[in-house]
Order: structure tokens, then sequence, then C-alpha cells
């Protein structure tokens, strides 16, 4: 191997290749454990009625684990009959840092009605629904099936905290039945630091010297 190879070698480690982190990971095996993980549920819906709940198994079972492991939210949310539906579940603070992706599942009980859903980001970390000022994905009617959704989140050159919000959205609770979300994940990629890279490289390039005094 030449020194030119090695030093390009060296450099193409000192650049840092990205390293894929799930940095938030949600199966809703209990609802009643998310504030404690910092999750949020605020009901903005007319008359705040019923907050999002654990799912229900007779209607139909999880997309993954326990036939009720997923979040739900329903009609109830308003406590008026033609009320609108806002209701918001807000994930813990999450570290985004590079190419970063959210997935989750997402469904509705049959066909006929609007349950629509509308994902956003809060890039500040706040929890105050205002604050969700990128709107990342909008579904105006979930399908009757467990569908996977996949959406590219903003791309941040430095670690910063943000927060990804579900909100169930509806004109009037009339046109409003029932909703699933399940497996939910945030995966970023971050470039090591400086430091790190340069360790890795003169690494490298240790290896690479000692293979060609041995050769």
């Amino acid at each position: 191997m030449t020194m030119k190879q090695l030093m390009a070698g060296l450099a193409l480690v000192c650049t840092g290749a990205a390293q894929a982190t799930t940095v938030l990971s949600e199966g809703f095996d209990s609802l009643a454990g998310l504030p404690a993980a910092g999750w949020v549920l605020t009901n903005n819906s007319d008359s705040p009625n019923q907050p999002w709940f654990q799912g229900n198994s007779g209607i139909f079972p999880s997309f993954d684990g326990a036939a009720g492991a997923y979040a739900a939210a329903s009609f109830l949310s308003s406590g008026l009959d033609t009320g609108r539906v806002s209701n918001w579940l807000i994930t813990p603070v999450v570290s985004l840092n590079g190419a970063s992706t959210l997935s989750f599942y997402a469904r509705t009980e049959i066909t006929g009605f609007s349950d629509g859903l509308t994902v956003r980001l809060s890039p500040t970390g706040s929890s105050t629904t205002t604050d969700f000022s990128v709107t990342l994905l909008t579904l105006p009617a979930l399908n009757p099936a467990w569908t996977l959704y996949t959406v590219t989140l903003p791309n941040f050159a430095s670690p910063t905290a943000a927060r990804v919000a579900f909100e169930y959205n509806v004109a009037s609770a009339l046109d409003a039945d029932f909703i699933g979300l399940d497996t939910v994940s945030v995966v970023t990629s971050a470039v090591p630091e400086p430091a790190s890279a340069l360790l890795m490289g003169l690494g490298l390039a240790g290896f690479m010297i000692r293979r060609r005094l041995a050769a």
C-alpha cells in the first residue's frame, strides 16, 4: 500500500461515518406508564373528554405484542356530539443529530369515518402544542388495517432536543370513530465528534503502517 493510499484511507475515516442510533422505541404495553417515561397527553378537543387510552383488543388487536398493546383514541375525545377532535399524544424529548427517521404503525377500525392523524415536530423540545411548528405528515383518513408509515425528520447538524406529536384530528366527533397507534420508533444517525474520528483515523493509520513494515 502506498503512502498516498494510506493518507486517503485516513482522510476517509476522519470524516466520520454516520452511526444509526435508536433514540425512541415504544410499543405501548402500558399507557399508564407513559407520563413517567416523558410522554405527554394533551386533549385540545372541544369540551375535552377522553385522552389517549390503552388499546381495546375487542375492537382490533395490536400490531405487535399483547392484543391490547397499542395507544388508542376515539370520538369520545370530545364531550360534544359535533365537537372538534384534537387529541395529542406527545413523545418524550429525543436528541436528533444528522439524518433521522420516524416510523410507526397506525389504523382505524372501519372505513366511512374521517379518522385523521397529523404528525408534528417541536424543534425546541417543548410539549406546548403551539410549539409544534413543523408538520411532518397529514393523514386525512387512516386505513382499516395496520399500516407502516416512515417519515424523514429534519436533518439537524448538531444534537437538537425535539419532540414528535401525534394529533388525532377530526373536524367533528360525529365523523370520528376509533384509531390505534403502535410500534413508534425514532432512529438518528450521528457523525462522530472530530476528536473521536481523529483517534479512529490514527488507529487505522498505525495498523496500516504495521502491516506495511511487516510485509
